[in-house]
């Protein structure tokens, strides 16, 4: 680590580290890339050659994602950056794989020589701290400038990259990334490429809201000849009418669902079926209300960048990606199963006992989906529920982009369990192969 930042203090970008000054350590966030670098592997000295996706793979990745939707935006928004000499914009998905390129001919002829092309993967295993890979793990706007990069053959480069998030469930996308030359203004690009990125996040909203309208209109007299309770929800759970009971902005659907009967958290036993855009779900539909019970609930934490919860029962099984406070704030409540207070969740996920206001209202969003599983005063899952909580094997990628309190606790303890001594310590266990 030290020989890490040194590089950082005396590396190509005349002698300063890029963030603070000759020899100042580095900013948190790089510095705990560094540390994820350092347990991959790889040398600051050697640059990895990265693998390439089939021509015919790349094309239906580029078909079968929102990102598609987002790109005119994109491409608009950072036309004046694209078309310079100096800039090149990449627009890559949750894989860190380029599946978009724009930028002048001279600075693709410059990416080519480090093979920053489209197909090609730039997680942070592979490539060491960089705009791509490090923003998919922060999931926040990043700059990593110059000496900021784990690989030296990098340093040369600045990188200002922005998460790109759907808007209709918070699920992550992808990213998009400028990078230019480290003498370039990275402080104007950066801001710029966070503007544009909330941008085309919103035209994705405002599309999904159409889409929504669309199917009211649709949905209206289906629901108008329907008896008892009844609700007409886009594919992704978002309410567009109501009929027979209180009107929910939306429920949590599988993530694959089908015609016919199934269970459901939030309402138990329900009906679905297709409407154009959408599915009409019809509540209890024999007639007798099914009672909400779960037998086991699975929340899996293993991914570093994806995490779901299952709800398995005796009328079926369901699962949900999940957000990642509500990871947090399910790890949190599985580690703690007596039960906790706002107050002590509060300081689990924030260090603040008073943001009470904050936790309640996640929670609230929560038990909408995962009703009959959580309880309340306090808040827990359900008695009668077993939990399993699936952690990564390493335990230092237990959702490494946050900094709750109650995550920080359990990595450390997870990996004193395990004989570790932190990322990149003296007592760290080697790179996982494979």
């Amino acid at each position: 680590m030290a020989s890490v930042e040194g590089q950082a203090a005396f590396g190509t970008t005349g002698g300063r580290a890029a963030s603070s000054g000759q020899g100042a350590a580095p900013r948190p966030l790089i510095g705990e890339s560094w540390h994820r670098t350092l347990r991959s592997g790889l040398d600051p000295d050697r640059r990895n050659r990265p693998s390439y996706l089939p021509l015919d793979e790349l094309e239906g990745l580029r078909r079968n994602t929102r990102l598609r939707e987002m790109l005119p935006t994109l491409r608009d928004g950072l036309s004046a950056l694209s078309d310079a000499d100096s800039h090149l914009m990449l627009v890559c998905d949750t894989e860190g794989r380029v599946l978009w390129r724009d930028g002048s001919r001279s600075m693709r002829r410059s990416a080519d020589r480090l093979e920053l092309v489209e197909g090609t993967g730039w997680l942070e295993e592979v490539a060491g701290t960089n705009g791509i890979g490090t923003t998919l793990v922060a999931r926040k706007p990043i700059l990593v400038h110059a000496s900021e990069h784990f690989v030296r053959a990098y340093h040369g480069l600045s990188c200002a990259a922005a998460p790109l998030h759907d808007p209709c469930d918070g699920r992550l996308l992808g990213v998009v990334n400028v990078t230019s030359p480290a003498d370039c203004r990275p402080s104007a690009m950066f801001a710029l490429v966070t503007a544009v990125a909330k941008v085309a996040e919103g035209e994705l909203r405002a599309r999904h809201w159409q889409s929504v309208g669309r199917l009211r209109s649709v949905a209206a007299p289906v629901l108008a000849r329907t008896g008892g309770r009844a609700i007409a929800v886009d594919r992704d759970g978002w309410t567009a009418a109501v009929t027979g009971m209180a009107p929910v902005d939306r429920i949590a659907l599988p993530e694959r669902p089908a015609a016919g009967e199934m269970w459901l958290p939030a309402f138990g036993r329900c009906a679905l079926e297709p409407l154009p855009g959408g599915w009409l779900v019809r509540v209890d539909p024999g007639g007798e209300r099914e009672p909400v019970a779960a037998g086991r609930v699975a929340v899996d934490l293993s991914h570093p960048r994806s995490w779901s919860v299952t709800v398995c029962g005796a009328v079926g099984q369901w699962s949900q990606n999940l957000s990642p406070r509500h990871a947090e704030l399910l790890l949190a409540l599985a580690l703690r199963r007596e039960g906790s207070t706002a107050a002590q969740l509060a300081a689990d996920l924030f260090g603040d006992a008073t943001r009470t206001v904050t936790v309640r209202a996640e929670l609230s969003r929560l038990r909408r989906t995962l009703a009959g599983v959580l309880a309340h005063r306090p808040y827990r899952f359900a008695d009668e529920t077993e939990v399993q909580l699936r952690r990564p094997a390493d335990p230092l990628d237990l959702l490494p982009f946050s900094t709750a309190p109650v995550v920080l606790r359990e990595r450390h303890r997870a990996d004193a369990d395990a004989g570790g001594s932190g990322a990149g310590g003296p007592g760290a266990r080697p790179p996982r192969s494979g």
